[in-house]
């Protein structure tokens, strides 16, 4: 599952002690927790806020179910049905952060920058993460529903997640990285979040796994897919050790730990939310006596092509070169979806494959669309990501 054309093992980001920075890294970074206000300011600069159509509010939901409901269940009361219909918000999650890095990837000119490779990374992290989700959900007796959990853009995280936070495809901006890239991966940590009490989604993992925990499911190999993911390799989960790694790597890839700044790993790159604020703030996280900042070697912001802020409801009246592109997309897009859909549904390893051939089949009419100017305002077209 890569869809993307680059290798994703060049030298992105030199090894870091990830859990010795958390603390005060989190702080350096600046988490947006003014989502809410954010949210408004960064859709109209998109272009996405359309005359007479409210701004979604928190609380608001693609589908499925509610993070904060699903939270608020006593964990005597959650059992096998709770974990399945939790794992298919997470299908939800992991899908719905895919579209919006990938445009910002797609959109940079020169892919051998600091910034594209580190937005390269965490794209292949991301797709890592829905094969793990997905894998865990079969594991239950459940089926990952990939087609329906595919989100409309602009709008909030599935789940009630962030509430507030409006998720929009655009080319790569300070405003995207700052309000979508970092505000969906920042982090549980009380350095980095407000006082908002909204679950975070790290919050979710971790009432996921200690669900894992106490409810000791039986785990079924059966229908679990296996496949090369970037940097990772998806593996099917057969024991509560295994789900452990799994859900420990996605919220340490994401958004890092919350652990003792004493605890470290050797080897090891910042997870995502770190990741952005660098490329937000122009510089490496450097250590200093003050403890992480973002002082360290320049990570330029990349020239970008000036993809607009995707409306409401798609492109209104698209120019017929424009409709062609946005067409091809839109149908590559879906088959994708199905592909996947069909490639838990059935088990099957080589219709996996196909899904990922289909995948990097997406890139090239994005980039076609992201050369067509707009006919009444500045910037350019690029793809909608909508289901049919």
């Amino acid at each position: 599952m890569s869809g993307t054309s680059e290798d994703p093992d060049g030298p992105a980001v030199p090894p870091i002690n990830r859990r010795s920075f958390l603390a005060s890294a989190a702080l350096a970074a600046g988490a947006p927790t003014a989502v809410t206000g954010t949210a408004v300011a960064a859709e109209r600069e998109a272009g996405t806020a359309t005359a007479g159509l409210p701004v979604r509010r928190p609380g608001a939901e693609v589908g499925g179910g509610s993070v904060a409901r699903l939270l608020a269940v006593p964990e005597p009361g959650r059992g096998l049905d709770w974990l399945k219909e939790a794992l298919q918000v997470a299908v939800e999650l992991e899908l719905s952060t895919i579209p919006p890095y990938l445009c910002g990837w797609w959109s940079i000119i020169d892919r051998r920058t600091e910034a594209a490779r580190l937005i390269r990374r965490v794209v292949g992290d991301e797709m890592y993460h829905l094969g793990v989700v997905c894998n865990l959900l079969v594991a239950v007796g459940g089926r990952p529903r990939i087609r329906d959990a595919a989100p409309v853009y602009p709008g909030p995280l599935p789940g009630g997640v962030h509430p507030g936070l409006n998720v929009y495809l655009s080319g790569l901006t300070k405003s995207l990285v700052r309000d979508v890239m970092m505000a969906i991966e920042a982090p549980e940590g009380p350095l980095a979040q407000s006082t908002n009490q909204a679950p975070s989604v790290g919050a979710f993992y971790s009432g996921l796994l200690k669900t894992f925990r106490a409810t000791k499911p039986e785990l079924s190999r059966r229908g679990q897919l296996s496949e090369h993911i970037g940097s990772d390799v998806l593996k099917p989960v057969g024991s509560l050790e295994d789900v452990e790694r799994c859900i420990e790597i996605i919220k340490e890839q994401g958004e890092g730990t919350a652990s003792s700044p004493t605890d470290s790993f050797s080897d090891d790159r910042p997870a995502h939310y770190y990741a952005f604020g660098e490329i937000y703030h122009g510089r490496r996280l450097r250590e200093t006596d003050d403890g992480w900042e973002f002082t360290g070697a320049p990570v330029p912001f990349p020239e970008a092509r000036p993809m607009a802020g995707v409306p409401r409801g798609g492109w209104p009246h698209p120019s017929a070169q424009a409709r062609r592109f946005l067409d091809h997309f839109d149908t590559a897009y879906n088959a994708v979806l199905n592909t996947l859909d069909r490639a838990w549904d059935e088990g099957d390893h080589h219709t996996l494959q196909l899904a990922v051939h289909a995948m990097r089949g997406l890139e090239h009419p994005a980039m076609e669309l992201m050369e067509i100017g707009l006919p009444d305002r500045t910037g350019t077209y690029g793809p909608q990501f909508r289901r049919r």
